[in-house]
């Protein structure tokens, strides 16, 4: 047999007993190894592993049960189908991870959720807080697909799996039981996703299963389910499609009997709305409870409960007796850190008395002395190993001696547990029966508000909100679509959040030191709230066309910091100028469920507005975010067994009191918010354009939208589909760039009509069959050189120059949109007899063909294409226009007398062309 002092395990090479008749476990873990010992020697003495008479053993897994049987064989495959809504769900167990504490699978369509339970052999340092760690991770593989990132291996949890995980853990906390400390890991994989029915519930009740089917203690099953709302119509388990037209989305988990945890959101919906799907889903939770019980009965493994460790029960009696006089004067102080430093002064005088001095009963300590006999060794005498039960009687002497009161001494981490307890129900009591609370509220009570907007003068928008001694700095920025959020999913479509709020908790808000990285589970969890519970107040993209970020960061905190979040975030949002459609606030209302221990009727007691100790001491941590008329977003922790629809009723209904008590106290904010976009600020802008206009402006390799940016200056181009149309954005930070970038955009995508007139435009580019004019910012068109004067021109260049500004009538538009230009049918001394036919070029092989011409200039696009259409189009050709000369004639006559029916285009600069008669059509 070998012994490990630093593990306090045994480790058994051969089956061992200690006493023959003995049905004790073949191998032992001792509560208080290693040993307390003075000696500094790593090895203990060989007789400390006999246990002592009436010591407990300290559970750990043995290879049979207290009594001695054998244990029951949990690795034998058991599947079974449980009714869920509208189809069934297929837990098995046995199949996958056999070496877990257990292990389940469940199946919903060909969605599959995978979740083992394991707990460390040892217990870990006693603490008020539960040893429990979730993992919830979507394996790519699950659908199909790897990973999009440089690295191809899943890294560490997203935003939406530490959600999970959040959801996972919250309900099972308050089923396990006090004094165990073995650390408890839950680790859950998405092995198959099938696009339509989502992990997430399906993991809660995964991980409820696989408790259940543990070694460890746990005082119920739990399971978890989503309601959706369809018209009237709730929905249990929806699938993503049914997702898509649901007023709620509402995550519900808890037992057979009550509900332990909820976290949903949903557009304004009433609190009648909310309890009725809150009933559905209890319903339902109720219904996989049922089933899972006989599972755990045919599969489950011995629960754990030796190795529960608790306090000894008269130390509870003996804190009171030390501190309750103190605590009583140290609860009544307002303010939170004052009050925090009274309570450890305090803990630190009880630690001291009871783990040092040690604790004497007052009743003992005033009683008087008894002389008793007392026995005692003599101390010069060595001590002697006594062999065979003989005592040497010589060595014992009997001498009279008064009777003390011997002290008692405790661990420090008990008295820390049972301090802790005392304190919060030395809380409870107070609130219960003085009807008052820490800070002299009642418990419908709501603190001082106070809220103040632009304090930060380059910020987009900003706000303060401080409510009582917690405190929220909000501020807005706003972006265009390359500051949106890119979510990485299972379904493998880009997903891009245009709103997104982040929640920072500096140690420093509490008046603490502490870790200062990347964000915690907890901030992660409370940003997701506020953001979903201010989202429903954004309008669209079509009337707001920006990417919201709101960053809440708490500057101080006494408990309800994710609602001082959403209302500092509203107020920061209208200060940045964005057209919210109403006004959105939050509350947390807490619990007292037993009353009745403290003198009360019996009735649940409902506090509003919990502070942090409140919070800590209470039995709900109820958080709803809304308006007067509905609820956008809601989320309860339970610290007890559940609660009943009853008691959630009454705490909602007392919700929407402090929310309307709230929101006109958000009315007297001072400065108000602006209710206007901030100079600094960037600008958007949208235009619709035809589709296969597209290319006109990002032109070939996106040359032409990069000229576009760099000569405007102006932020980013980005285009986007919208039904029949496309969407084409411009951002800019000033609005000189933007109106510049607008109007080069609009002559691009203009529907010019053959007969329209354009004046003072300039000539781009000189080819040997004509000239390249440009009739609208980046918009250009061929005047051929039979077009360019009445006479005859041997080259274009003789008569013109790059720079040159012309007035010239469009003729023709051929099927790829390129524009053909006339100047020669503006002159006044124009024939209208040879209008339509086009002047040799010196060409000896110039021969007279309409059709190839036509074709040649239908070639023609832009200058850059000069150099290959110089060499595709022949010489001296004699071509027919084709806009009739009758046509001609009369659009001639016209404009010599100034009584055209044609739109006419006047550029008075080489950047600007602007409609003089009606504006151009936007394809």
């Amino acid at each position: 047999m070998l012994a490990n002092p630093s593990s306090g395990r045994l480790h058994c090479a051969k089956p061992f007993h200690f006493h023959p008749k003995s049905n004790e476990p073949k191998c032992f873990v001792f509560r208080n190894w290693p040993p307390r010992s003075k000696s500094k020697s790593k090895f203990c003495s060989l007789s400390l592993l006999v246990p002592r008479k009436n010591r407990k053993a300290f559970g750990i897994r043995a290879l049979t049960d207290a009594t001695g049987a054998a244990a029951v064989d949990v690795t034998q495959p058991y599947s079974v189908k449980i009714p869920v809504g509208d189809r069934h769900i297929l837990i098995e167990t046995g199949h996958i991870g056999r070496q877990a504490s257990a292990s389940v699978t469940v199946t919903d369509g060909e969605t599959i959720v995978y979740t083992s339970v394991c707990l460390a052999d040892t217990p870990s340092e006693p603490s008020d807080f539960f040893p429990l760690s979730v993992h919830y991770q979507e394996r790519f593989s699950a659908a199909g697909r790897t990973s999009g990132g440089f690295f191809k291996r899943e890294g560490r949890a997203k935003d939406h799996e530490v959600l999970i995980c959040r959801l996972i853990d919250r309900p099972l906390r308050p089923t396990m039981l006090n004094g165990f400390y073995h650390e408890t890991q839950i680790l859950s994989w998405v092995l198959s996703y099938d696009g339509l029915h989502s992990p997430d519930s399906l993991a809660v009740t995964a991980a409820g299963i696989a408790v259940a089917l543990s070694e460890v203690p746990n005082t119920k099953t739990i399971a978890g389910v989503r309601i959706g709302l369809v018209g009237d119509r709730f929905i249990v388990n929806p699938t993503t499609k049914e997702m898509e037209d649901s007023e709620l989305d509402l995550l519900l988990a808890g037992t057979d009997s009550a509900i332990l945890m909820i976290e949903g959101y949903c557009d304004f919906l009433p609190e009648e709305k909310l309890l009725q799907a809150i009933e559905v889903g209890q319903d339902a939770v109720r219904a996989i409870c049922n089933e899972v019980e006989a599972l755990v009965k045919k599969c489950g493994k011995p629960k754990m409960f030796d190795a529960i460790k608790l306090p000894p029960p008269e130390l509870y009696n003996h804190v009171e007796e030390i501190a309750g006089d103190e605590l009583v004067r140290a609860l009544q102080i307002t303010h939170k850190i004052p009050r925090r430093k009274a309570l450890l002064s305090l803990e630190g005088e009880v630690l001291t008395i009871l783990t040092e001095k040690g604790y004497v009963s007052k009743d003992t300590a005033l009683a008087g002395s008894e002389t008793v006999p007392d026995i005692f060794e003599d101390e010069d005498e060595d001590e002697e190993v006594i062999v065979d039960g003989e005592v040497d009687e010589g060595d014992v002497h009997i001498k009279p001696t008064s009777r003390k009161s011997t002290p008692l001494f405790f661990s420090e981490v008990d008295v820390k547990l049972v301090f802790k307890e005392v304190t919060s129900k030395f809380l409870r009591r107070r609130i219960v029966e003085g009807g008052r609370r820490s800070d002299g509220r009642t418990p419908e009570g709501i603190r001082p508000i106070n809220s103040r907007c632009g304090l930060l003068p380059r910020a987009h928008g900003s706000a303060l909100f401080t409510r009582g001694e917690t405190q929220s700095l909000a501020v807005v920025t706003l972006g265009d679509k390359q500051m949106a959020q890119r979510i990485d999913n299972l379904v493998g479509v880009d997903e891009w959040k245009r709103f997104y709020l982040q929640y920072t908790f500096p140690p420093s808000c509490v008046g603490e030191v502490g870790r200062n990285g990347a964000p915690s589970r907890r901030e992660i969890g409370h940003g997701m709230l506020a953001e979903r519970a201010l989202e429903p107040i954004l309008p669209c993209d079509d009337d707001f066309p920006y990417t919201v970020r709101v960053e809440s960061t708490i500057t101080e905190s006494n408990g309800s910091s994710s609602m001082a979040s959403v209302c500092g975030g509203c107020l920061a949002l209208q200060d940045a100028g964005v057209p919210i459609k109403c006004s959105i606030v939050g509350i947390a209302m807490g619990l007292v469920l037993d009353t009745q221990e403290f003198g009360g009727d019996g009735s649940p007691l409902i506090l509003s507005d919990i502070t942090g100790s409140e919070d800590a001491s209470g039995d709900m941590d109820f958080k709803v975010a809304g308006n007067e008329h509905g609820v956008t977003a809601f989320q309860m922790d339970i610290k007890v067994s559940g609660i009943t629809l009853s008691v959630m009723r009454k705490a909602l209904l007392q919700a929407k009191d402090g929310r309307k008590h709230i929101i006109a106290e958000l009315l007297k904010c001072s400065p108000p918010p602006s209710g206007r976009l901030s100079k600094y600020a960037p600008l958007i802008h949208i235009m619709k354009v035809k589709p296969e206009k597209v290319n006109l402006i990002i032109g070939s390799g996106g040359k032409k939208v990069k000229s576009i940016i760099e000569e405007t200056g102006v932020d980013a181009i980005d285009t986007q589909e919208d039904g029949i149309l496309l969407q084409v954005k411009i951002t800019a930070r000033d609005l000189s760039s933007l109106e510049k970038s607008k109007a080069i955009i609009a002559n691009l995508t203009m529907v010019p009509t053959v007969g329209d007139i354009y004046r003072n435009c300039e000539i781009k580019t000189i080819a040997p069959y004509g000239v390249f004019v440009e009739i609208a910012p980046g918009r250009e068109g061929l005047c051929h050189i039979s077009e360019l004067s009445s006479d005859w021109l041997a080259k274009a260049e003789d008569a013109f120059k790059v720079g040159d500004h012309v007035d010239v009538k469009l003729i023709e538009v051929n099927e790829k949109g390129q524009l053909r230009l006339s100047r020669r049918a503006l002159l006044p001394d124009a024939d209208p007899e040879n209008a339509g036919v086009r002047q040799p070029t010196g060409d000896s092989k110039d021969v007279p063909s309409q059709t190839s011409d036509k074709n040649k200039v239908k070639g023609t696009s832009s200058p850059k294409n000069n150099s290959s259409e110089s060499t595709l189009l022949p010489q001296k050709k004699f071509i027919r226009r084709s806009v009739s000369p009758a046509k001609d004639r009369q659009n001639i006559n016209n404009d010599a007398t100034k009584k055209s029916s044609s739109r006419v285009v006047s550029s008075s600069s080489k950047d600007e062309n602007t409609l003089v008669n009606g504006g151009a059509n936007i394809g």
